[in-house]
């Protein structure tokens, strides 16, 4: 019986750490998503964190340090490119590959 379990846990984590990573992915495009809005918003880059910061994100408290570290990329892309294309969803492609 002991054994039987020590299988079912050992099958079982690595599609844990896969659902974990799935998470850790979406909240990173999340925030992606809230920058890219805050941009359309046309608020300044400096401004972005506490713009996102009043949006009240549902994304847990740590994530909010990736914001400075992803509004330079963000607002390197061109307006047009905003406007028009999902940086999340590119984001979280990217993410999940690694």
């Amino acid at each position: 019986m002991l054994r039987l379990a020590i299988i079912v846990f050992l099958a079982a984590t690595p599609l844990a750490a896969q659902e974990a990573k799935k998470q850790d992915c979406q909240y990173q495009a999340d925030v992606v998503a809230a920058i890219q809005k805050a941009r359309l918003d046309k608020v300044k880059e400096r401004d972005v964190p506490d713009a996102v910061a009043a949006s009240a994100p549902t994304w847990p408290d740590n994530y909010n340090a990736a914001i400075p570290l992803i509004t330079p990329w963000v607002y390197e892309q061109k307006m047009r490119d905003i406007r028009k294309k999902d940086l999340a969803a590119a984001w979280l492609e990217l993410c999940l590959q690694q």
